[in-house]
């Protein structure tokens, strides 16, 4: 990190600070006492002030009880990021937004020094963290933000400022909080507006509920798929490569990727277009393809019994994401019979328990020929699913860890996927360890 004077600290943090002897400033940012190392500030966040002592055992060189933890992070990552002359990347979006910085990550790397969103480092939490890794050579750092309702992604601009802004779809999430598809795109216009003249805006060419927000003053647009300014005009598929070949513009590209999931297609588009507005060399621009690592619990796949696949990608699910995941499913299941475990989509307001039955009536047409669904609102994809047998409906997590061990049999291919909150990864890891019987 771009090392913040300990009187700065104080200066923008409200709470008590307490420093180490001698330490006159801090090099880094930490809230989990566990990886503090020497020279850290560590932020106490919720019961964060339980571990001080742990924190200054491992050297920090000072520990901050923050009267509100958010805007002291906010204040501490504006600082740092306000002293580096790294080149932002923002990116939000419906789905795909970690994928896609995924792949900009490893694309960017080979031509330049980059830092990017740890996981899905993306809220009023993460987003700090990730410029307060900022060191003065970061030549591009790759943020990722995430919303909750309005106004969230304009905040999280502001202490970031970037000067590229990618939004990599629109969709039916959080309906909750911003009402419909027209909500989610105000929520996600937020970045665009906060560009600053002479920024770059990556949008998606059809996005009809984005249009109002596109006429931006001396920001340079960008739109993705379709007949936009980047699309794709050639795909084939290897093994366990997709290779892509792209119009950029003025210039056409011929990339081999080392992902083999079809949804990963438009989030590729998407990083591809950054990099270019980045000014990254294309001729290039394949040093990186095939050094993409997703992040955990992402399509991430593992092998089960009897040359059986598990798909898992419990890490957050809406209607779009869903769809996409069952399609992968039925890309990477070959000749293995498909099971389908979904969890509740959450957030998705009063339209929740249609869009369920959607998505099971989804899961019958892309082929799954078993189906455990997980949750309250899961029911909805039984009732959708017609035809898939068999189709079980399991209340709670514990009821779908004991349908999952009556219904995948060896050599099946799995995909796992529901929202967040609903703590799918414990299914996937007792198929990974053989917890089920089989």
């Amino acid at each position: 990190m771009i090392p913040l004077e300990l009187s700065e600290v104080a200066a923008l943090c409200a709470g008590t600070l307490e420093t180490a002897p001698d330490a006159t400033s801090v090099t880094g940012v930490k809230i989990d006492s566990r990886v503090v190392e020497p020279g850290d500030l560590f932020v106490a966040v919720g019961a964060g002030r339980g571990f001080l002592v742990d924190a200054r055992a491992r050297g920090a060189a000072a520990t901050l009880v923050p009267d509100d933890a958010f805007t002291a992070l906010g204040a501490l990552g504006g600082a740092v990021r306000n002293r580096s002359n790294a080149k932002v990347v923002a990116i939000t979006g419906s789905t795909g937004k970690t994928s896609t910085k995924d792949i900009l990550e490893a694309l960017c790397r080979p031509h330049a020094s980059a830092i990017a969103a740890e996981s899905s480092f993306n809220n009023e939490i993460g987003v700090p963290l990730t410029l307060c890794r900022l060191e003065q050579d970061t030549e591009i750092c790759v943020l990722e933000l995430a919303m909750r309702g309005f106004g969230q992604i304009a905040e999280l601009a502001v202490i970031a400022r970037p000067g590229i802004g990618a939004i990599t779809n629109i969709g039916p999430v959080h309906l909750e909080l911003v009402e419909s598809v027209a909500g989610v795109a105000r929520a996600k216009a937020e970045l665009l507006q906060a560009l600053p003249p002479g920024g770059t805006a990556v949008v998606p060419a059809v996005a009809p509920e984005l249009e109002p927000y596109l006429g931006l003053d001396r920001v340079d647009v960008v739109r993705v798929g379709g007949d936009g300014d980047v699309r794709l005009v050639g795909l084939e598929t290897g093994e366990r490569t997709t290779r892509l070949e792209v119009d950029l513009a003025d210039e056409r590209v011929d990339v081999e990727f080392n992902f083999k999931g079809l949804h990963h297609v438009d989030n590729a588009l998407v990083a591809l277009a950054i990099y270019r507005a980045l000014g990254l060399p294309l001729a290039n621009v394949g040093w990186g393809a095939r050094e993409i690592v997703f992040s955990r619990w992402r399509g991430e796949e593992l092998p089960l019994p009897g040359g059986g696949v598990l798909i898992n990608d419990c890490y957050n699910a809406n209607p779009v994401s869903m769809r996409a995941a069952l399609t992968l499913l039925g890309t990477r299941a070959e000749s293995r019979r498909r099971v389908a475990i979904l969890g509740d989509m959450a957030e998705l307001g009063c339209r929740g328990p249609a869009y369920h039955v959607a998505i099971g009536a989804a899961a019958a047409e892309l082929g799954v020929q078993a189906l455990v669904a997980i949750g309250p609102l899961a029911r909805g994809y039984v009732e959708g699913a017609l035809g898939v047998d068999p189709a079980v409906w399991a209340p709670t997590l514990e009821e779908g860890l004991e349908a999952a061990a009556r219904i995948v049999e060896p050599g099946d291919c799995v995909l796992v996927k529901g929202s967040r909150a609903m703590g799918l990864e414990a299914v996937a890891e007792a198929l990974a360890t053989e917890v089920v019987t089989y």
